[in-house]
């Protein structure tokens, strides 16, 4: 049994609470891991690198972050549990980080609907997708979902935001474009990737009697 719960939660044979240093370690790479997921998609929205602000780049990192835990063999409950988050949030990532760009420097603008669709065609029962033209006439290439319902009829107007520097896909606006609700919607994931990813590495760790080394564990 002692050696089932060592595989699946870590070592962790602690005397009392495990020190400071050790904790410092492990909320260093937790925070670095999140980092990474979160900042990739950020720089790659912000400079407009596809490559970048893709969900694939943010869950590459999130791969990197699964591998260190594998390789300081951290318990495979936590690695699992890490790996979940991690994923999540990596692909909540790039969303959050266009609507930062939107929020910083995009601009409002009038555009006219041309179409609108409904249904499983429209990305989800009960989604709405309209195709809008901007103000110079010319369609935009993404179909707006924001503020586009069962009310809204080719030639009404729809208020858009766009990147004047094109890095992020216009979309509608439903409401104020807040500077702080995306990176709010990436809070619940980060923090607990954070949690699960320091209690991981802290729990991968084994202290003698004396509290005062750690060490790997052999296997």
């Amino acid at each position: 049994m002692a050696h089932l719960r060592t595989v699946v939660w870590g070592p962790a044979e602690f005397v009392g609470l495990p020190p400071l240093r050790l904790v410092g370690k492990g909320l260093l790479a937790a925070c670095a891991g999140t980092a990474a997921i979160v900042g990739t998609a950020l720089l790659g929205a912000w400079y407009g690198k596809p490559a970048l602000a893709s969900a694939e780049a943010a869950l590459g990192c999130a791969a990197v972050l699964v591998l260190y835990l594998c390789l300081i063999r951290a318990g495979r409950a936590l690695i699992g549990t890490v790996a979940v988050l991690a994923a999540g949030l990596a692909l909540q990532a790039p969303q959050s980080a266009a609507g930062v760009v939107l929020a910083e420097r995009g601009r409002v603008e009038s555009a006219v609907v041309t179409s609108v669709e409904t249904g499983r065609a429209a990305a989800g029962p009960g989604r709405y997708l309209c195709t809008v033209t901007g103000p110079d006439g010319v369609p935009l290439e993404a179909r707006i979902w924001r503020g586009c319902g069962p009310a809204v009829q080719p030639g009404d107007a729809l208020a858009v935001v766009h990147d004047p520097k094109g890095g992020v896909a216009p979309r509608g606006v439903d409401g104020t474009v807040s500077r702080t609700r995306p990176l709010r919607d990436l809070g619940g994931w980060a923090a607990a990737l954070v949690t699960a990813s320091a209690v991981a590495v802290v729990r991968a760790h084994r202290l003698s009697d004396a509290g005062t080394t750690a060490r790997h564990p052999v296997r």
